[in-house]
């Protein structure tokens, strides 16, 4: 199968150069479900699943090499060479390669592997093989991946600090509790005076800590272990995820960032010759949120029957009635295209504010938080020290 710069061909009549493949490595080789896996005593297990920086350069490399008019098992062979020995961009650029001379569709052998190609990048490859048009699908992954890891990484960004902060004050508590209140109630016992209330409270919560910390740390460890399960279920799937979308602070950034990357992704499938079925289906499964996939599964489903997309989706109650009438706006006119763009720009522009928002908004309340658990501190330290004093005077 090859693609070059000029010159589309459909997916059933390309087929590559033959790329001899590299002779097998030291060690037993066995085959299993297509893949090679390579087995070799005292090796570390092989890494198989590129992350989402590699595919973003992966898809990049690709379409240059397209462009420059290599075949394509020439290219997947070229960026196999350029790879680490033990490194998962080249074991699965060799396993693509190896594909693609068996005579194997390119999108067919990228579904080989979900974990690093999710059902939105093969079936884009599959709409380009039909149409010939590789180079532009490969070029307009490679925006769809850079788009997501941007908005990802504000995201990210955002957290950052809060969490940084919040960790320390919690260390900082624990450490006066564990550390430095046992050494004001050894002063306090000598003296023998009556302790005023927060100070009582205070050393209760050293003791409580010093005497029953493993307990704490054992029913905390047993609580997450009890959530990290729960949450894979679909009813804690379900729960986390509305819960997202009604939360202070969070909701407009996880819901602002949902819509932009649906319509990105819905406009990226149907300007590529998917068609609004299964364009509606591959964004139901690389949603991220459980409410909004079952909207989509919905709008689905009403589709088939002759329904628009922005009726299901506004009947939801989900999705905000402004993005479901310019969606309508560009069914009317017949640029759904364009409406989905407009869509998404806003939304990523309306979780750049609320990503503003929620960063001005949380240092103060953890700068508040943390000031209140220090000032108590004190205060309980301070008001036993000046009671003890006024009673020895």
């Amino acid at each position: 199968m090859g693609y070059a710069k000029r010159k589309p061909t459909s997916a059933a009549s390309s087929t590559a150069a033959p790329v001899p493949s590299p002779k097998p490595s030291s060690g037993s080789t066995a085959r299993k479900g297509g893949s090679i896996w390579s087995m070799q005593i005292g090796t570390p297990k092989r890494k198989t699943d590129m992350k989402r920086v590699e595919v973003l350069l992966f898809v990049s490399e690709l379409a240059d090499l397209l462009e420059a008019g290599m075949t394509l098992g020439q290219a997947l062979q070229a960026l196999a060479n350029q790879g680490e020995e033990d490194s998962a961009r080249r074991y699965i650029c060799q396993e693509l390669c190896d594909c693609i001379v068996r005579g194997e569709t390119f999108s067919g052998a990228c579904a080989r592997h979900p974990k690093t190609f999710p059902p939105l990048f093969s079936n884009m490859l599959r709409a380009g093989e039909a149409s010939g048009a590789m180079i532009e699908v490969l070029r307009r992954l490679g925006d769809h991946y850079e788009r997501d890891d941007n908005m990802r990484g504000k995201i990210k960004g955002a957290l950052t600090y809060p969490v940084i902060v919040l960790c320390f004050g919690i260390f900082a508590v624990i450490g006066a509790l564990v550390w430095i209140i046992p050494q004001f109630q050894k002063v306090f016992d000598s003296m023998g005076a009556a302790l005023p209330l927060p100070t009582r409270i205070l050393i209760g919560m050293s003791d409580a800590l010093i005497n029953y910390g493993w307990a704490m740390a054992l029913g905390v460890g047993v609580i997450a272990l009890w959530f990290k399960k729960w949450r894979k279920t679909a009813s804690g799937i379900r729960k986390i995820d509305t819960w997202k979308l009604k939360a202070p602070l969070i909701k407009g950034i996880v819901a602002s960032g949902a819509y932009s990357s649906l319509a990105y992704t819905l406009k990226t499938l149907l300007s590529n010759g998917v068609n609004v079925i299964q364009a509606l289906k591959i964004c139901e499964e690389t949603c991220g949120n459980a409410v909004i996939g079952d909207a989509l599964a919905t709008a689905r489903k009403r589709v088939t029957d002759g329904t628009t997309i922005s009726g299901p989706l506004a009947a939801s109650g989900v999705f905000p009635k402004m993005m479901t009438d310019m969606l309508a706006v560009g069914e009317q006119a017949g640029d759904m295209a364009s409406s989905l763009e407009n869509v998404g720009r806003r939304y990523q522009k309306e979780m750049d504010r609320n990503i503003a928002a929620f960063t001005n908004a949380l240092e103060p309340i953890l700068i508040v938080g943390i000031a209140g658990v220090v000032g108590f501190v004190a205060i309980a330290i301070l008001t036993a020290v000046f009671k003890v004093s006024s009673s020895i005077g």
